[in-house]
């Protein structure tokens, strides 16, 4: 039995609540369970130096933790003066997910910024992101296109995420902290919509795991990512 009750194939709870933040052009409150993270979708006029001029855009993305996202107050890594390695890793990867969604051409010479910051954390932070992300900038370019910025849609298709692992010996879907931090091992999963692999993140934690268990774990993905299609589908209204 898993500390939650949960069916081994079960997501947690999952709600995308849109439009959170009046001034984004794209937002999104994401949650799978205890975890949340509000995501907005800012567009900018303008581009990195190394891309100006080139007839391109670009998606980009941040993440961070609010010091009360976990049991115990974290230092904002402002304080610091520097983002942590796993930071930087989390953000590179929701960019990454984002990006194989989006003909950069079409979206023109401009930028859309999309700011992932963890509420609460109780494990898959980065998969809600990244499943949040999507939500806020289909928001964001549909804006653009009912504003006739955009003449046609850049956005290929939709990406999401989940976590998996192997817990007590059987592959489960969509860990929270308790799972996560005493699986034996764990992976995340991003897909889109036609099937296509983004990136897999897989981890044997107390031992190796064996190609029928990352089988069955990536068994479980694509049915949790497909029920994630269907509610990002719900919240943008398509």
């Amino acid at each position: 039995m898993r500390p939650s009750e949960r069916a081994p194939d079960a997501l947690r709870v999952v709600t995308l609540e849109t439009g959170v933040n009046r001034y984004a052009e794209g937002s999104c409150l994401v949650s799978f369970g205890h975890t949340k993270v509000l995501v907005t979708a800012t567009v900018e006029e303008s581009l990195p130096g190394w891309l100006r001029g080139k007839g391109s855009g670009w998606v980009t993305a941040e993440y961070g933790m609010l010091p009360r996202a976990t049991h115990t107050r974290g230092r904002r890594e402002a304080t610091a003066g520097k983002q942590s390695g796993r930071t930087q890793e989390i953000q590179r990867l929701i960019g990454r997910s984002l990006r194989a969604v989006v003909d950069m051409k079409a979206l023109g010479e401009r930028q859309i910024s999309l700011d992932c910051d963890v509420i609460q954390a109780d494990g898959g932070t980065r998969t809600a992101s990244i499943t949040g992300a999507w939500v806020a900038l289909r928001l964001a370019v549909n804006y653009l296109l009912e504003e006739g910025v955009l003449k046609a849609d850049p956005i290929l298709g939709q990406v999401a995420a989940v976590s998996c692992g192997v817990f007590k010996d059987t592959p489960v879907l969509d860990l929270d902290y308790e799972e996560d931090s005493t699986a034996e091992a764990d992976s995340n999963f991003v897909l889109t919509n036609t099937g296509d692999i983004v990136e897999i993140q897989a981890t044997g934690e107390k031992r190796g795991f064996t190609r029928g268990e990352f089988e069955g774990l990536y068994a479980l993905a694509e049915k949790g990512i497909g029920e994630l299609f269907e509610l990002q589908r719900a919240a943008v209204g398509a």
